[in-house]
């Protein structure tokens, strides 16, 4: 078997229904839109999900939980990984133009926040809008510094 002899499976390819073009067609007259009704009209349009008058499917299902409006969705920066960072790119300053740059953090003025997953054993300054205290305290023992930044709620910055 090679390139050449291949072939679509049977019933693959089908032609395309060429409605309105005569009785011989089996698809004439009416086109195959039926008798009268709003469908058989021109220019019919339902709205999306409509179930011909019947309680749409979207408006019976219950409708459950909240959805907070004011959320800020932090990317979030484990120890490791910023460990690993440091290592690879030589940087002994790590903001958030630099973590976008490296491809780290997707989006340019997103929101970071530091864990402490894992161990630094590197001394490196952090630029951050959050940092959890254990990260902090690793982040210090290993000869680094946590400077948090502006766009973070107030109470928790000087956390």
């Amino acid at each position: 078997m090679n390139l050449s002899n291949l072939g679509a499976p049977k019933g693959a390819n089908s032609n395309k229904k060429r409605v309105g073009r005569g009785m011989g067609s089996g698809m004439g007259k009416t086109s195959t839109r039926g008798h009268k009704g709003q469908r058989s009209r021109s220019g019919s349009r339902m709205m999306r999900g409509f179930e011909g008058g019947q309680m749409p499917l979207h408006r019976r299902l219950p409708k459950r939980g909240f959805t907070n409006i004011f959320r800020q969705e932090y990317f979030v920066l484990g120890l490791d990984r910023i460990a690993l960072i440091a290592a690879t790119s030589n940087e002994g300053e790590l903001t958030p133009e630099i973590l976008h740059k490296l491809g780290v953090v997707k989006k340019k003025n997103g929101l970071i926040k530091i864990l402490a997953n894992g161990e630094i054993n590197t001394a490196v300054t952090v630029h951050a809008h959050k940092a959890s205290k254990q990260a902090q305290h690793k982040i210090e023992a290993a000869g680094g510094k946590v400077v948090l930044l502006g766009g973070a709620p107030a109470e928790e910055a000087q956390a």
